[in-house]
């Protein structure tokens, strides 16, 4: 009888733990069903109007739109540095945050690697999900410039390097300096001896163009256009691996004209390094499905941006790449850490 009695309480004994892995394993499997389930933050690491701004819009836009994410979404500004106050927050405070995210471009690696100004933080500090859109770099001159090609400028520069006056929106080291100094350092020339002059962005650095106070400047290629229509600049060439189309059609890229260059101007989301699989699988997903869309397509098209979609593995095997190559300019400058 005893024995009995004990065989009856170990069966259900085993009952009620089966019941109780069942309840665990469904409430682990809705967790994951379940992210994201409060409001998410996509911060802009720059003031409200620049490009790392303008895509953090129109993500969060794009994505309400299509009800690819049902949580409210919100943009904030982390102005400061080029974006290296905010990566030295979000580094240290929101290492395992899956609801705060930002957009970044180029400048996450080279703030890492220039000797000043520079971020103990990078994008190895976090976890790259995505690249969205890409541009490319390119060097412009006014329309009645005595430069009227890629050889005939650096052949001046080669002759007599402070004769010719190079421009950029950003500050030296920065990513306008490294688009300026990619041909002359690919051609064999020193680039530590190019005067480069620095604006307070591309705007300005166009209005000194045109003003007769730079003879070239080095830019994005998508903010161009409008200067090339009005008949205003000549783009000698661009760091695409291939021409562009559009306006810029005619113009040739750096390895057409034999110089073995070029450079992505990229802008991608990351996450926190510490992420979640659950949420850094639904991000992976959710951008997928956003760089597919319709509706993401024409955004791209009203921005002027172009189409560059790479998942967080192939994003990040490109990021290693063009590391090794700013960190091989920024020494040619002697400006790495």
């Amino acid at each position: 009888m005893k024995k009995w009695r004990f065989f009856l309480v170990m069966g259900i004994v085993a009952v009620m733990l089966a019941a109780c892995g069942s309840t665990a394993t469904t409430k682990s499997s809705n967790k994951q069903e379940n992210y994201p389930t409060k409001p998410i933050m996509f911060v802009a690491p720059s003031g409200a109007g620049g490009g790392w701004d303008l895509t953090a819009r129109a993500i969060t836009k794009i994505l309400d739109e299509t009800n690819l994410v049902k949580q409210t979404m919100t943009v904030e500004n982390k102005p400061g540095g080029g974006g290296t106050v905010f990566m030295a927050e979000y580094a240290t405070q929101d290492k395992n945050n899956d609801y705060k995210l930002f957009v970044n471009s180029p400048p996450i690696i080279i703030n890492n690697l220039k000797a000043e100004g520079n971020s103990p933080y990078g994008y190895q500090d976090t976890t790259p999900l995505a690249q969205l859109t890409k541009d490319f770099g390119a060097i412009v001159v006014r329309a009645d410039s005595k430069f009227q090609s890629m050889s005939q400028l650096l052949d001046a520069i080669k002759q007599n390097p402070k004769s010719v006056t190079v421009a950029g929106g950003s500050a030296p080291g920065s990513m306008d300096h490294l688009v300026a100094i990619l041909p002359i350092y690919k051609t064999g020339i020193d680039p530590k001896i190019v005067k480069y002059v620095s604006y307070d962005g591309g705007g300005e650095a166009i209005a000194a163009l045109l003003g007769g106070n730079t003879d070239v400047i080095a830019t994005d290629a998508s903010s161009v256009g409008e200067y090339v229509k009005a008949g205003k600049v000549r783009v000698l060439a661009v760091s695409a691996p291939e021409r562009l189309d559009g306006v810029l059609k005619d113009v040739p890229t750096l390895k057409e004209l034999g110089i073995d260059a070029e450079f992505t101007i990229w802008r991608g989301v990351f996450g926190p390094k510490q992420m979640s699989d659950d949420a850094k699988k639904f991000w992976e997903n959710t951008f997928k499905k956003l760089s597919e869309h319709e509706k993401w397509k024409e955004e791209l098209t009203k921005q002027g941006w172009e189409p560059e979609y790479k998942g967080s593995k192939e994003f990040t095997q490109f990021l290693q790449e063009q590391e090794q190559l700013i960190s091989d300019m920024l020494k040619s400058l002697g400006m790495h850490k």
